[in-house]
């Protein structure tokens, strides 16, 4: 999957339109994120295969993915996972946030 500029600055436009500050905008990726990413998806993470479960906005770490695999959890930044194959529905959002966290 890869977007252009143009396409991910309109989705940047779309999330933050309503986000008054550097925090309102964080949050609204956060909702986007949430909305949009089809849950739950399998990823694969050093080479384990896990469970994308969640979403969740976490003050001083981000938005992060809350990662299962057996009895096992781990938060894992949502832009720290490799892309699945093949990617969820909604992940274009991810890369949006990554275009304007860059």
């Amino acid at each position: 999957m890869r977007l252009t500029t143009t396409e991910l600055d309109a989705m940047v436009e779309e999330a933050t339109v309503d986000a008054y500050d550097e925090y309102e905008q964080f949050a609204a990726f956060h909702a986007a994120i949430e909305n949009h990413l089809a849950l739950p998806f399998d990823t694969t993470v050093l080479g384990v295969t896990v469970s994308v479960t969640a979403i969740q906005e976490r003050p001083g770490s981000g938005i992060i993915a809350l990662c299962r695999r057996g009895r096992y959890r781990q938060a894992i930044g949502v832009l720290d996972l490799p892309l699945p194959e093949p990617a969820p529905t909604g992940w274009a959002w991810v890369e949006a946030y990554r275009h304007w966290v860059s």
